[in-house]
């Protein structure tokens, strides 16, 4: 497959009472056409970040102070907004986490996805009606007409979000940026909105970054998977290592993921706290929390070890067969 996305060493600032602090600090990865590429990790450790900066909708005191962005051959980086805009909502779409604030409050649904189309240059508006009632459909909605004509605030938080995804896949965009894309859905409704997802990568070779927590989402709907802490990558395989982890943070993500044979049971959890942005961490951001740490972890974030088709930066990584966390 050729590559549609290469993100090279990325990093990303805020600016809070004057000084910078690193959200995102040094991330590297690709994704190919057709590709779906799962991203995991507590909240705070960079995943929406990493969303915002590949569509470049960065909040304003939130800057990309070193690195690349190609997609498609483009370095996202070095446009201007003008010529942004000519590939969001065209090439790349992106389904916001806060979809309520993503909605226009003012405006009828069925207008918004239309209004979409639009914008794409389809100017037939009784086809461009014709399109959204079937997206509607598609997307589990047993009245479509009666969405059409609704306004958000008369919609559920898992109505809105599968609205998002509507506006986000309608235009067939080269690539889709789902920040936590069904978390709000019921189970239902969750099968539909990845059903057309796994049908829109399918048919028309869109490829998708996937932000979840739900690592049964990323093991059953991706092919790759990464994942972050404190801005950094630190691991990445197949989605079907994904349960057989090489890191200790990811296996104590999977150890603390609920399941039938743990009926009864305490959840796992992981102790100590994830490092905040004003933290100065010299070696492994999750060292102060790992077991297996030892000095060297401290002093310098470590180099990748490759195992096959993983990837992992920790010192000690961990057997696929070790429980240890």
């Amino acid at each position: 497959m050729a590559r549609l996305l290469e993100v090279k060493n990325l990093t990303v600032c805020v600016k809070k009472e004057g000084k910078s602090h690193k959200i995102l600090d040094d991330i590297s990865f690709t994704i190919d056409e057709g590709e779906i590429l799962g991203l995991a990790g507590e909240s705070g450790c960079g995943k929406s970040m990493t969303a915002l900066s590949i569509a470049n909708l960065l909040p304003h005191n939130v800057k990309i102070t070193d690195g690349s962005i190609i997609f498609n051959n483009i370095a996202l980086t070095d446009l201007d907004e003008k010529q942004l805009c000519g590939i969001r909502g065209n090439e790349i779409s992106i389904v916001f986490q806060d979809v309520r604030s993503a909605l226009n409050p003012l405006m009828k649904i069925g207008k918004q996805i239309t209004e979409t189309l639009e914008l794409g240059g389809s100017k037939d508006k009784n086809l461009n009606k014709i399109n959204t009632l079937e997206m509607l459909a598609a997307l589990g909605f047993n009245n479509p007409q009666r969405i059409y004509n609704a306004y958000a605030h008369q919609l559920s938080g898992g109505m809105c979000q599968r609205i998002m995804t509507a506006i986000a896949v309608i235009r067939r965009p080269k690539l889709l940026l789902g920040d936590e894309p069904s978390s709000s859905l019921d189970e239902e409704s969750q099968k539909r909105c990845l059903s057309l997802l796994a049908e829109r990568n399918s048919v028309h070779k869109m490829s998708l970054l996937i932000i979840s927590h739900d690592l049964s989402i990323i093991q059953q709907f991706c092919s790759r998977f990464l994942v972050m802490y404190s801005g950094k990558i630190i691991e990445e395989g197949t989605a079907q290592s994904l349960y057989s982890p090489l890191h200790p943070y990811t296996r104590a993500l999977v150890n603390a993921i609920p399941h039938k044979d743990k009926r009864g049971s305490n959840l796992e959890n992981i102790p100590g706290r994830a490092p905040s942005v004003e933290d100065k961490l010299q070696g492994c951001p999750f060292a102060p929390r790992c077991t297996r740490a030892k000095d060297i972890c401290k002093e310098s974030f470590p180099p990748a070890k490759e195992y096959g088709c993983a990837k992992v930066f920790c010192y000690f990584p961990l057997d696929p067969g070790d429980s240890d966390v």
